[in-house]
């Protein structure tokens, strides 16, 4: 008698069977592109650690954003390269400053865009710090009242969604209660909630501008907690975020997973600049088939439970399909 078991290869014999029985789906819809904007720029610049990234010059950005557009990229994640630094990052709540100006031209540009504002202050400090330095110190209670002012203007800017990256402890409190003194009750906040202190910002750092001066390790989080992790999603949802960001991505596919088990909010995950990198200069050394890796590394990340993939390759994908 033969022995009998289970042909599982059957549903994998042709490429028709295999598109079928796909579990996992990846699609525009579920990509956001993260993008720099410098102000006084002449020409697009390239990011030496980030090969095919390009800080994009203001005077660009529309049509920059165009191109966005029509490639079928359906939100971007803004990032502003300022000339304008001081110690507290007030041009980021300046009404004419510029995060202000570049929410405004991508908004003029394609209204139907969903423009996203990164809130924090790591781009316009001195000190590259996420908020008010006192004593060697970020102040928290202080740094979540300019983030408060900070989110107020670029609603005022045009700005669909606020994604506070601060890791400030009541921010997302301070954020909610500030959009609605202002009548923007409507207006949703994307919290980075489990925000780690990862060893993978480093080419981040270089395309935005951020000297850092010291280490962000007392605010953002141990890269060894999990249960830590799952308590900071707790406080974002409970203080009234509308959805979750776990970054990096591919270190911590577990918390996301975790946090996808907890949570019934929308989840973001951020495939971070080092990740990016990563695969870029691998793909150049032809250790790997990069557009594989890209496919395959995303798709992971939606496996694991990300509902939104924030990734530097979106526009790689727009153009050459899943």
């Amino acid at each position: 008698m033969t022995a009998r078991f289970a042909r599982l290869r059957r549903l994998r014999a042709s490429p028709a069977l295999r598109d079928m029985m796909q579990e996992t789906q990846v699609d525009l819809n579920d990509l956001i592109y993260p993008i720099f904007i410098e102000e006084g720029l002449e020409d697009f610049a390239p990011v030496d650690s980030m090969p095919g990234v390009n800080r994009i010059p203001e005077k660009k950005l529309e049509q920059a954003i165009k191109e966005i557009a029509r490639a079928g990229i359906r939100a971007v994640m803004l990032f502003g390269v300022s000339h304008h630094k001081d110690e507290d990052g007030s041009d980021s709540w300046n009404p004419n400053g510029l995060l202000a100006r570049m929410i405004k031209r991508c908004k003029d540009a394609a209204p139907d865009l969903v423009v996203i504002s990164d809130t924090c202050f790591c781009e316009y400090t001195t000190h590259g710090h996420c908020g008010v330095v006192e004593h060697g110190h970020v102040h928290n209670d202080h740094t979540i009242e300019n983030l408060g002012r900070q989110a107020v203007i670029a609603a005022r800017a045009g700005a669909d969604m606020i994604a506070p990256s601060a890791m400030m402890d009541g921010q997302i409190a301070a954020i909610r209660a500030a959009l609605d003194a202002d009548g923007r009750h409507e207006l949703p906040i994307m919290a980075y909630s489990s925000k780690f202190a990862s060893a993978c910002y480093g080419p981040f750092r270089a395309a935005a501008g951020s000297e850092l001066k010291g280490d962000r390790k007392t605010y953002q989080m141990n890269p060894l907690n999990a249960r830590e992790a799952l308590r900071e999603s707790n406080e974002d949802e409970a203080e009234g975020a509308d959805i979750l960001m776990v970054k990096p991505a591919l270190p911590y596919l577990d918390i996301l997973h975790q946090v996808r088990q907890q949570s019934l909010l929308p989840l973001a995950a951020y495939q971070v600049s080092g990740e990016y990198a990563m695969i870029k200069f691998a793909a150049m050394a032809g250790a790997i088939d990069e557009a594989r890796v890209v496919r395959e590394t995303i798709g992971s990340i939606k496996r694991a439970g990300a509902d939104l993939i924030l990734t530097y390759f979106a526009m790689d994908l727009a153009r050459e399909g899943f």
